[in-house]
């Protein structure tokens, strides 16, 4: 068994709950997205960034609005839809539940 592997598929799993976390409190533009995620030692990488965003955005989870920037093209900030916000408390609800039940377990 590739324990390269096992740890890449969990922490991909929880990826999705953490995007809507980071954008759930103000508008985020992805570079500042990876940014977070990497100082909190989770390794994104736009590759894996931006198609998420996509599907989320497709998923009516996500709006964006362009901003004009001064230095290069227009940048676009994501933010949460009504759709997504009750999205974000279901995984919440499941995040602690699962939480909850692997420490139980993993601290006995």
């Amino acid at each position: 068994m590739n324990i390269e592997n096992t740890q890449s598929q969990m922490r991909k799993g929880i990826f999705e709950f953490c995007i809507l976390s980071i954008i759930r409190r103000g508008e985020a533009y992805p570079s500042d997205i990876v940014e977070e995620m990497r100082n909190a030692n989770l390794q994104i990488f736009e590759g894996t960034l931006y198609p998420l965003l996509t599907r989320l955005k497709n998923s009516e989870m996500l709006t964006y609005r362009w901003v004009e920037s001064n230095s290069g093209p227009p940048r676009k900030y994501f933010s949460l839809t009504e759709k997504g916000e009750t999205f974000y408390q279901e995984l919440e609800q499941t995040w602690n539940e699962l939480a909850n039940g692997v420490n139980t377990l993993t601290k006995k």
